[in-house]
């Protein structure tokens, strides 16, 4: 299966190649903080199934072995990689993806580390667009 993404101004586009490794929801504390968000939905390649067609990211070592590529234009996450954890693995951050819809994720990881109310999340109320005020 083919799939194509990139960051939100454009600048960075990518192709990946083939059935994905897995698709997991990460609660950990650094994606979390590094994504601005309660959880982020990776998706896992081989590194030689994804192509950068447009653009290049940026790196940032965002552990000891660890390293999130980013825009450098809008900010948008888009892969991460570890030669220690992951040697020849690429994550893709799976909201990415233009069409995030084809491949749900697997199971959730690190829920040792998830704030407390993302397990309820599910039970809040839920609207179209905007909530109204309350």
């Amino acid at each position: 299966m083919a799939m194509t993404g990139g960051c939100h101004c454009g600048a960075i586009r990518y192709e990946v190649e083939g059935e994905p490794i897995t698709h997991v929801l990460c609660h950990c504390t650094d994606c979390r903080r590094s994504a601005g968000a309660p959880m982020v939905g990776w998706t896992m390649y081989p590194v030689d199934a994804v192509r950068v067609t447009k653009g290049a990211a940026k790196a940032y070592a965002s552990s000891e072995h660890g390293r999130r590529h980013f825009c450098s234009d809008c900010g948008t996450g888009i892969f991460y990689t570890n030669a220690e954890i992951l040697p020849g693995i690429i994550d893709i951050q799976s909201a990415t993806l233009d069409d995030p819809d084809a491949m749900p994720p697997r199971y959730h990881t690190q829920i040792a580390e998830r704030i407390k109310w993302m397990e309820r999340a599910h039970e809040l109320p839920v609207f179209e667009r905007y909530a109204s005020r309350g």
